[in-house]
């Protein structure tokens, strides 16, 4: 288990990829300590999530690259006539419907338009940035997102029944929750008259707001049409597939689709190859490799036993979440989810706490932490803010980050354990 922790420091530091210095020192371990043959310890590298991942964000590469993704969101952006209180609650409905499209990070497309807009509108910098992390966190976990993939994935191969819906409604409620509380925080923060926002916003930015109206006018070509109705049919083979309790090969379907699009328009497929998350696709599979080697030493039962042996079980639910709450904030959520859902399954497997319940609380506290300006999701909305913002912006995000650690499980895994009945 030291050796993991040293890796996970080690690329951090160093700046290597964590996925390929994790499946490399998973092969050392597995050998040499755990007394694996080679084969084996490849074999345990997650060849069904690579194929979710490749397929689910090749097939959004296509919808993105063909602009179907920038006509759904201008579409939204012109039809809403949204007051200053609304604005921050279309960029969390915007950022969580783009994000549930095959990746989180593509929810950070938002951002930049957001925050230019907050400046226009009289907006809190700091209250559309937290809307935008709130919605990027819900949408997240779609059953079409690669955090619900992750998660319910390994849930259910540890054996716990978890629902991807279930996953996705208590991620929205639990967001939605914090964006309310955002906006009683931060609604009438500090932000400058509109009349001295003008100069600031800059030139391109109204400029590219008007294209981006006259764009959403038009109606969508066949391409596009076809896309969409893609999409349409990739939600309802999730739906279907689960009402009849079958085991959605999401990845499968995707590429499916991909093809069919591909056929239409051989270009956006082409393009797409580039949008293939094979970065996630990598750290998640060296993590989870490693992960199948602690569990051939024995190590994932003693750190599941031990934090069991934490007071109460929901004591210890609470401490298992404020970890990967607080890792989180200053790593990568994929690597997290991919490290510590597995690390969670004893405790979750053990009857004294609904498992569904721990690792449904365990995804969502990993994500509410994004704001932290360590964090992907925080770096980029500061970043998109203008520079005299930043610095408030930053001070603000960290706190908010931070005291997701501690607010996040200590609210949520008592909810979810009172309503699981356990």
């Amino acid at each position: 288990m030291a050796t993991f922790v040293a890796v996970f420091g080690l690329a951090s530091v160093r700046r290597v990829h964590l996925g390929i210095l994790m499946f490399s020192a998973a092969c050392v371990v597995g050998v040499t300590l755990a007394g694996m043959p080679l084969k084996e310890v490849v074999g345990g590298f997650p060849v069904g999530i690579l194929m979710l991942v490749v397929g689910v964000t090749y097939f959004f590469g296509i919808a993105q690259v063909n602009g179907t993704t920038d006509r759904v969101i201008g579409a939204l952006l012109t039809s809403t006539a949204a007051t200053p209180r609304a604005v921050p609650v279309l960029f969390f409905a915007l950022a969580a419907v783009t994000a549930a499209m095959g990746s989180p990070q593509a929810g950070l497309v938002t951002a930049p338009i957001g925050m230019s807009v907050a400046r226009r509108a009289a907006v809190d910098s700091v209250l559309m940035a937290i809307a935008i992390n709130c919605g990027i966190s819900a949408g997240a976990f779609a059953p079409t997102s690669l955090f619900g993939i992750v998660t319910y994935r390994i849930a259910r191969g540890a054996g716990i029944d978890l629902n991807p819906f279930t996953l996705l409604a208590v991620a929205v409620a639990a967001n939605l929750v914090l964006l309310v509380v955002a906006l009683a925080l931060f609604a009438r923060g500090p932000v400058r008259a509109q009349h001295e926002q003008s100069t600031d916003v800059g030139v391109e930015t109204i400029v590219a707001s008007h294209e981006r109206t006259e764009e959403a006018r038009r109606p969508l070509g066949a391409l596009q049409v076809a896309t969409v109705v893609c999409m349409a049919l990739l939600v309802a083979s999730i739906v279907t597939a689960t009402l009849i309790g079958v085991e959605p090969e999401l990845g499968v379907v995707a590429l499916g689709l991909g093809a069919t699009v591909t056929l239409i328009d051989p270009a956006s497929g082409s393009r797409a190859f580039a949008r293939i998350d094979w970065s996630t696709a990598f750290v998640v599979g060296g993590v989870v490799t490693f992960v199948g080697v602690l569990q051939q030493l024995g190590s994932v039962d003693l750190l599941g036993r031990a934090a069991m042996s934490i007071g109460t079980p929901l004591v210890a639910a609470v401490v298992v979440c404020m970890i990967a709450s607080l890792v989180s904030a200053f790593a990568s959520t994929t690597a997290v989810l991919a490290a510590l859902v597995p690390l969670a399954v004893p405790l979750a497997s053990s009857g004294r706490v609904a498992g569904w319940a721990l690792i449904t609380a365990l995804g969502v506290c990993a994500t509410v932490v994004d704001a932290s300006p360590f964090s992907n999701t925080g770096a980029t909305l500061v970043a998109s803010a203008l520079e005299d913002e930043r610095p408030r912006l930053r001070a603000q995000l960290l706190r908010w980050g931070l005291s997701m650690v501690l607010v996040g499980p200590l609210l949520l895994v008592p909810l979810l354990v009172l309503l699981s009945g356990r």
